[in-house]
């Protein structure tokens, strides 16, 4: 990619019941990152971290719930907000916004900075849909809910820090589901998104499957977002992660995704996240590595 990439971290662990993945920014910088990319000649620049509210010094239950439950949610949209404004200006730049999370709940900033630049494909990476809203989310916590929010689900529909118009839910993939709520599953059946669970993965593989969900979601569409949760992973080739479920893909499954993702659709693709990476979880900083590692694919490693 000859476009300079600008890293950007979110260091926020509001959005999950579990601390630690606030520290996934500076995991992801030790473990490598700016390394893994030079050696792939890829021109970047780190700007940094936003500054996140403290959750020590915050009552997750005194914002406003639209209705509902959402824990820390003037928080989560005050940093969303900062995030959305940061990828715009990177846009603006003529730069490619690479991400690091942080909690899930970040991708709306990430989304709310990107999509109003034209219609926009997402491939959503992720153990979990993220599809709840304050009305159906069984935890109240909003990294469950930011694929809801920017699709506008529920209460999140015009709501100006989160909903995303230009991303139509057809052009939207979801790949490596396999732990869902009932209300995820319903809404999944009644709608356009195109889901892919790891039972599809074992049936299909993962070259065939994800080569789907590009061609869904980058095919009609003027640019691609691609969301990276790490806990895609099974637990044993990534321990270190906000909420892990075991059945996940493949050290090399995993590889090949974000390779398919540069081989076939890198003229599309515009932002890039990579979220709830937890040191505290981790084994020797293993699973920032593995995402330095899957980062650089998805921005043209080979192995030859």
């Amino acid at each position: 990619m000859d476009t300079t990439v600008e890293i950007v971290g979110v260091p926020m662990d509001l959005g999950a019941d579990r601390r630690g993945v606030d520290m996934g920014p500076s995991a992801i910088r030790y473990g490598g990152l700016s390394d893994e990319l030079e050696k792939i000649e890829q021109p970047t620049v780190d700007s940094g971290d936003l500054t996140v509210p403290r959750a020590e010094e915050r009552d997750p239950d005194a914002s406003g719930q639209m209705g509902g439950t959402a824990k820390y949610l003037d928080e989560t949209q005050t940093v969303c907000e900062r995030l959305a404004d940061r990828v715009a200006g990177i846009h603006d730049a003529g730069r490619f916004p690479l991400v690091l999370g942080g909690d899930h709940a970040i991708a709306i900033g990430t989304a709310k900075g990107t999509a109003p630049r034209g219609s926009t494909g997402i491939i959503w990476f992720d153990a979990h849909a993220d599809l709840n809203t304050p009305q159906t989310t069984p935890s109240g916590n909003i990294h469950g809910m930011p694929l809801g929010a920017i699709l506008g689900r529920g209460v999140f529909d015009g709501v100006e820090w989160a909903h995303c118009p230009t991303v139509d839910e057809s052009n939207v993939a979801l790949v490596g589901l396999r732990s869902l709520d009932k209300p995820e599953k319903e809404f999944l059946h009644e709608r356009d998104l195109h889901a892919y669970t790891m039972s599809d993965v074992d049936r299909r593989g993962i070259t065939t499957v994800v080569s789907e969900a590009l061609e869904r979601t980058a095919g009609d569409v003027d640019q691609l977002y691609v969301s990276f949760d790490m806990d895609l992973l099974d637990p044993d080739e990534a321990p270190g992660v906000g909420t892990p479920v075991r059945g996940g893909i493949t050290y090399r499954e995993a590889h090949a995704a974000m390779e398919l993702v540069y081989g076939e659709a890198a003229d599309k693709l515009t932002a890039l996240d990579v979220v709830e990476v937890n040191p505290i979880l981790d084994r020797v900083n293993r699973t920032a590595e593995l995402a330095c590692e899957l980062t650089a694919s998805a921005f043209g490693k080979r192995i030859l």
